[in-house]
């Protein structure tokens, strides 16, 4: 599926994706005009899906983070109201004890009281809603290991 200078471009882009195209061929050995290509066909084929802008949470004051976990009744299919809750950054249909899981940023617990009640025990399906406060990121990447 992809061989090995697929694998080192897009281990390149994913450290820092503002990289010049011409230091991308450099560190693969191959010219620009190829790598470009390769690249296009990445995005083409859907593996490379964006790029974006990793900004500081803190210097907009909305630096909690909360996990919420959701149950709803029967089969009800709430994600895409979840997905449309301001400060949900991550919406995740799961098995087990919840059947959803929003990664959520708020500025505030007072904020973050008033996002449980309002913007999410009020959707209709959902039967209880609970929280986890971060209280220290460890790790936070959207990197993927390659390796496989």
């Amino acid at each position: 599926m992809f061989d090995d200078i697929d694998l080192r471009i897009l281990e390149i882009l994913q450290e820092k994706a503002r990289i010049p195209n011409a230091e991308v061929a450099r560190q693969v050995g191959m010219a620009p005009s190829a790598v470009l290509e390769r690249i296009r066909k990445l995005e083409q084929q859907g593996v490379i899906q964006g790029y974006e802008v990793r900004i500081n949470p803190a210097h907009f004051g909305q630096g909690l983070i909360a996990f919420v976990q959701l149950q709803v009744t029967g089969g009800a299919d709430v994600g895409a109201q979840l997905t449309d809750i301001p400060g949900a950054q991550e919406v995740f249909q799961t098995s087990g004890d919840c059947n959803y899981l929003v990664k959520l940023r708020v500025t505030s617990l007072p904020e973050l009281g008033r996002c449980l009640r309002e913007d999410f025990a009020a959707l209709e399906a959902v039967t209880q809603v609970s929280a986890r406060i971060v209280l220290d990121v460890l790790k936070e990447t959207r990197k993927i290991s390659l390796d496989q």
